[in-house]
Formats: C-alpha cells, sequence, structure tokens
C-alpha cells in the first residue's frame, strides 16, 4: 500500500502528516510541484515479462507522460533480491541528490522509498506496484531499495546519457529511516 510521510526536517521520529490514501497522497505532493498517479496496465503483465511487454502494457500512459514531459528514453529496470550488486545499487542512490531534469519513475511491481527534502520538510514515499511519481528537477531527495531490493520501474529520461545525480553532501538522508519492508496491506 501506498504511503505518504512528512516529518520536518530536523525530527525524524514523529510524522506530520501520514496517509495510505492515493488521492490525498497525490493532493499533498502536488503542493510541492510532485506527481503522483495510480496506472492500470491495458494488458496482463505476467512475472518477469520482458521490458518491451512490460512497456505495450503501460503504452498509453507512457506516450502521455512523454508527450507532456518531453521524455525521449523509457526504459524497464528490474532489481531482485538475489542481484549480486544489490548492496552497491543501493548505496548509489541513499545520499541527497539532484537531478538537472525530472525524475519520473513508474512502478510495475515491487516497491521502494522515494524521500524528498523540500524546505524544511522531508516527504517520505513509499512507492508500490502501480504508482507513478514525478519528482521535478532541481529537487533534493534520495531513494531506498531496501537491503532486499524487490521491484519493476518504467524510468522515464530526456537526456541520452539517462540518469545522473548531484550530490549535496550533507548527510540529512542518513537521520531519517531506512526502507526496510513493504508496509503491510
Amino acid at each position: 500500500m501506498s504511503r505518504l510521510r512528512i516529518f520536518p526536517d530536523t525530527n525524524p521520529d514523529t510524522p506530520e502528516f501520514t496517509s495510505h490514501d492515493g488521492d490525498e497522497i497525490a493532493r499533498e505532493l502536488a503542493k510541492i510541484g510532485v506527481r503522483f498517479e495510480r496506472w492500470q496496465a491495458s494488458q496482463p503483465v505476467a512475472a518477469g515479462a520482458p521490458p518491451e511487454e512490460v512497456l505495450a502494457a503501460y503504452k498509453a500512459d507512457i506516450d502521455r507522460i512523454s508527450a507532456e514531459r518531453g521524455f525521449t528514453t523509457v526504459d524497464v529496470i528490474s532489481i531482485s533480491p538475489d542481484n549480486p550488486n544489490k548492496d552497491e545499487l543501493r548505496a548509489k542512490f541513499l545520499d541527497e541528490h539532484y537531478h538537472k531534469e525530472d525524475e519520473v519513475r513508474f512502478f510495475v511491481d515491487g516497491s521502494g522509498l522515494f524521500t524528498l527534502h523540500v524546505g524544511d520538510k522531508v516527504y517520505e514515499i513509499e512507492c508500490v506496484k502501480d504508482d507513478l511519481i514525478a519528482v521535478p528537477d532541481g529537487t533534493t531527495h534520495w531513494f531506498d531499495m531496501g537491503p532486499e531490493p524487490s521491484f519493476v520501474a518504467i524510468r522515464f529520461f530526456q537526456q541520452p546519457d539517462g540518469w545522473i545525480g548531484h550530490f549535496t553532501g550533507t548527510d540529512i538522508a542518513r537521520k531519517f529511516p531506512r526502507y526496510e519492508k513493504p508496509t503491510a496491506a
């Protein structure tokens, strides 16, 4: 189940706001320019389906978002708990950074935790199957796939070289909880 928690950036222990309601999550995130949507596949997608099948199942939404935001590249990433590089992959995204293009991810399966640092607030968004999150360029954030990562996501890029993170050098991400497992439905 999707979840949004909002914390003061000085207090990682007590959220000021918590919701599992998709519409409420979308409304709260829209206040900071973040898009949150729920998508449904146009055709069944089996576990382990090849990327072209995954992309075909979400073609209408992919085309809509790509046209609206000028994305030129779309791909599918799949990370599983048996990935021998899972620790390195997790570590790559754990420190606060930003991008010079929107970071847009759609979770076909599994889950991950996006944490955004906007002003004096920290927005922790647990994204699960069927969630799309669009983080505007320049928004400082970090992503945690957990110690046993398990997700399939569609990624959208404006630049052909894809993901380029610009790290802030702060330690704020280390002060907030890590992603251990999806919340119970």
